[in-house]
């Protein structure tokens, strides 16, 4: 948990929780056209089946240090996307996002693309 101070009217402190950051930079990356926000295994998926919840905090990692982040975010990208450029906008956005809304400087914003999403055939033109 990063702690932010306010010099000039010093009436208390700001603590932001590392779990605040990755939700954050969760929501910046999935802004990004053909990026899904993926998780770290598969255990987080029959979770999400019995459950019916989604563990999205497991897909970003944060860790803050002398007030600068580093981010891991694991992610899926839509079957054409052209995968360089999409990552490049992905650390852009979280970068510039969790910098505009928390005040912490990102140093990292380290991508893992764990799957690719292939959009499903509906079943009605199949049996046509």
């Amino acid at each position: 948990m990063e702690e932010l101070k306010n010099n000039e009217n010093n009436i208390g402190t700001v603590k932001i929780s590392d779990e605040v950051v990755s939700v954050i930079a969760g929501i910046a990356a999935s802004e990004v056209k053909g990026v899904a926000q993926g998780s770290q295994g598969g255990a987080s998926g029959i979770t999400q089946i019995f459950t019916n919840k989604k563990n999205s905090g497991k897909a970003v990692k944060v860790s803050v240090e002398d007030n600068k982040a580093v981010i891991e975010i694991v992610v899926g990208v839509e079957y054409g996307i052209k995968i360089p450029e999409a990552l490049n906008k992905v650390q852009e956005n979280v970068k510039n996002t969790v910098e505009a809304l928390t005040g912490l400087s990102v140093a990292a914003v380290n991508v893992l693309v764990q799957n690719i999403i292939v959009p499903k055939v509906n079943e009605e033109k199949v049996n046509e």
